[in-house]
Order: structure tokens, then C-alpha cells, then sequence
């Protein structure tokens, strides 16, 4: 038991370290081709370069974060293909996500929503391209936790997270000044109960933005 102790905690100072990190590249805080350093995260969260590189590793894995042959860390530079397949995932994931978790919508869901969507529009006025983004999410994930479908959903959230940093450099582009258009029609054909209208609304909030970016 003694022995395990050391393996333990090195185990949940890596987890922490990748989560920390994870969230940041999800949530826009880090720009497309942002270089990081394991001497740098490691002084950043005061750990040594093992669990640092343990975290890059899984991230790499994930496609968060971009190795190359040198051993150079940075966030991914999307190419007009890879975002256009990306958006491709989003479309097929998200819909079928919202349509299983359409017979669990209920009031409370609902509800909900509408809360979360008032939060993406303070975002909005403040300009806060990261708050904007981590509400956003807040509103796509909230509604297909009731799909009971944890593995579509974590296959979903590797792709939000490839997809992080250029989802920043597409708020700058945009220049929001309202949220989304589509939040709404997606509650409205909750309310309803419109499975059509609500892969509709689905289909086009996850992919109208990302198609901006491709020339």
C-alpha cells in the first residue's frame, strides 16, 4: 500500500494539471497555435515536468494539443478542411443528441436553458469571448446530458475541444452583439415538441458560425 501512495498522487497532480488545461483550450483562452512549454506549466502549477508531460500527452490524444517532431507544444492551427469536418461531427453528433434527449425535455430542462441563455447574452454585452464560449457550451451540454448518451457526448466534447481555440478567433470575427439567434429556436421547438425544428435549430447553431471561417 506504501508503495502505491507516490503513484497516487502523481496520478492526481497530472489530472489536475490536464483539466486546468483542458478547460482553457474548450473554453477559447488560448489562441490557435499558441505555444506552451512543459517548464512552463510546470512552474505555472508547481509540479514537476512528469505530470506536466503526462497531461500535454493525454491532450495530444485528445487532438487539444499539437506535437510536433521537435517536441514543439502548441494549440492546433485548423485548416479550412479540418474545420469543415469538424463542423460535419458537430452536425451529426449534436442533432442526434438533441433528438434523444428531446422525450426528457421537460419544464426544469427548459427552464434551464433559458437561464443558461440569459448568461451567454451578458457575455455578449461584455464582449467576453471566453465567457461567451464556456455559456455557450453550458447550453449545447445541459441539453444532451438528458440523451442519456455518454459516449456520444464525450466524442461531442473532443470536438468542442480541437475546436477551442478557433471558436475564439471566430467570436473576433463575428463581433456578436446578441446571442444566438438559434438558442432560441432550439427551446422554442422543445417547448413544442418539434423534433424536426429542433434538429433544424441544432444543425444550423453548430455549423452557420464554424462555415464563416472557411474562404
Amino acid at each position: 500500500m506504501l508503495s502505491a501512495r507516490p503513484s497516487e498522487s502523481q496520478t492526481a497532480t497530472h489530472d489536475r494539471v490536464y483539466r486546468v488545461l483542458r478547460a482553457r483550450i474548450m473554453h477559447g483562452e488560448m489562441a490557435p497555435g499558441q505555444a506552451l512549454t512543459l517548464r512552463g506549466i510546470g512552474k505555472e502549477f508547481g509540479v514537476s515536468m512528469t505530470p506536466a508531460r503526462e497531461a500535454v500527452r493525454r491532450l495530444a490524444a485528445e487532438g487539444a494539443l499539437f506535437l510536433s517532431s521537435s517536441g514543439r507544444v502548441s494549440t492546433p492551427e485548423l485548416t479550412n478542411d479540418r474545420i469543415e469536418e469538424l463542423a460535419a461531427l458537430r452536425a451529426l453528433l449534436e442533432v442526434e443528441l438533441a433528438s434523444r434527449a428531446l422525450p426528457r425535455a421537460h419544464m426544469a430542462l427548459i427552464d434551464r436553458l433559458q437561464s443558461i441563455n440569459m448568461n451567454v447574452a451578458e457575455m455578449v454585452t461584455k464582449r467576453d469571448a471566453v465567457g461567451y464560449i464556456r455559456t455557450n457550451l453550458e447550453f449545447h451540454r445541459t441539453l444532451y446530458l438528458r440523451a442519456q448518451a455518454p459516449a456520444m457526448l464525450a466524442i461531442a466534447e473532443t470536438v468542442w475541444l480541437q475546436l477551442g481555440p478557433t471558436m475564439r478567433a471566430l467570436y473576433g470575427r463575428l463581433r456578436r452583439t446578441e446571442p444566438p439567434h438559434y438558442h432560441k429556436l432550439i427551446i422554442a421547438a422543445l417547448k413544442a415538441g418539434d423534433e424536426p425544428g429542433l434538429r433544424l435549430a441544432v444543425r444550423s447553431d453548430v455549423t452557420q458560425g464554424l462555415r464563416m471561417l472557411v474562404s
